[in-house]
């Protein structure tokens, strides 16, 4: 192997190979993330699973521009997005109430104080936008970058609206009588 690679050939992934890599690297992470934008588990799996497809379909268009995460996670919010825009979503499966035993699950790594159920219902219950901006930066840690790539809009514009996602919050949190960090 050695000497293929002193000789100047290299050994590249097969498609199978990076695809695989991509799911076990990614599916927890894209389910969680698709979760917290559409507040169903079965809805987020069937999602989820779109995401892995169009990846898979996609994968030898990937320019390496930006990160595989960067990539994986723009698909993953453009499939929650589409979705949460579509007419049968709006009319047909709309539920108000939010799985908060799933919720809870999901966040317990983040959220380790004695209001957390009230603080991911606030969150939960937030409009869709300013939910993706709370998920993508606090949940999932992301850079204000790396949420402009995923969102497909300038840096400015996510500090702007992670502003009215915290604002929101704020007021929220408030009104429950829960302090504001």
């Amino acid at each position: 192997m050695r000497k293929l690679e002193e000789a100047g050939f290299r050994l590249e992934k097969t498609k199978e190979a990076v695809f695989e890599s991509l799911v076990r690297d990614y599916v927890k992470k894209v389910l969680r993330l698709v979760y917290l934008i559409v507040k169903d588990r079965s809805l987020a799996e069937d999602i989820t699973q779109e995401v892995f497809l169009k990846a898979y379909k996609n994968l030898s268009s990937f320019r390496g521009e930006s990160s595989m995460q960067t990539w994986v996670y723009k698909i993953a919010m453009n499939e929650a997005r589409k979705h949460l825009r579509s007419w049968s979503f709006r009319h047909l499966f709309y539920r108000p109430d939010v799985d908060l035993e799933v919720a809870e699950a999901a966040e317990s790594s983040v959220i380790h104080n004695d209001g957390r159920a009230r603080f991911v219902r606030m969150v939960m219950n937030l409009p869709p936008n300013h939910r993706q901006m709370i998920v993508l930066h606090y949940y999932e840690e992301l850079s204000i970058e790396k949420m402009a790539d995923i969102l497909g809009i300038s840096p400015g514009a996510v500090y702007t609206r992670l502003h009215r996602a915290r604002q929101k919050l704020k007021e929220r949190l408030e009104k429950e009588g829960l302090e504001w960090i």
